[in-house]
């Protein structure tokens, strides 16, 4: 198979680290064929593509969407450096707020399976940084919502001083808040 994986103490986080293949021309890669996934437990149809280009220390996230429209993300960087972090928000999950981190960059060409039931974001460690993620449902703007990004209660180091951050994920929730919606039925 043409894929490493690594499995996380967080089940069902599985970070993805294909085979590059060298010569002289450059090198070669696959970054997705669904017989190998399916092989490492990743059974899923992606039905999105998404495509983001980022500053230096830019935060996006925490996002996720709720039944019916919640997603799965597979999360690659194109270009640049990312840590990209997702944390546990399935109702009774044994490691319900904990997060993982991991360095996904150009270089390294490693991707990071998120599935539903997951909150995600990622900090660009480099200018002009570029992400893709497919996605097993598509967007719903309906069913998005998201944890603000300092959330003590989770305690990420993004590991940025000066985090440029947009409107809408300044305004989000505390990680508390889902677990009230929990509680009412979400």
């Amino acid at each position: 198979m043409p894929f490493d994986v690594e499995y996380f103490e967080i089940k069902d986080l599985i970070l993805v680290k294909p085979r590059v293949f060298f010569d002289d021309r450059g090198y070669f890669l696959e970054t997705y064929k669904k017989s190998d996934f399916v092989d490492f437990g990743i059974c899923c149809d992606f039905v999105q593509d998404n495509y983001s280009l980022s500053k230096k220390n830019v935060i996006r996230g925490l996002h996720y969407q709720v039944a019916p429209k919640a997603q799965g993300k597979l999360v690659s960087v194109k270009r640049g450096k990312i840590i990209d972090f997702a944390v546990d928000i399935r109702k009774n999950s044994a490691t319900f707020g904990q997060y993982v981190g991991a360095e996904l960059s150009s270089d390294n060409h490693f991707m990071l399976w998120i599935p539903a039931g997951f909150a995600h974001g990622f900090v660009s460690l480099e200018d002009n940084t570029v992400v893709t993620y497919k996605c097993t449902n598509e967007y719903s703007k309906e069913h998005e919502r998201g944890i603000i990004w300092n959330d003590s209660d989770i305690g990420i180091d993004w590991r940025v001083e000066n985090p440029i951050i947009s409107e809408k994920d300044i305004e989000l929730e505390r990680l508390s808040a889902v677990c009230e919606a929990y509680k009412s039925g979400m």
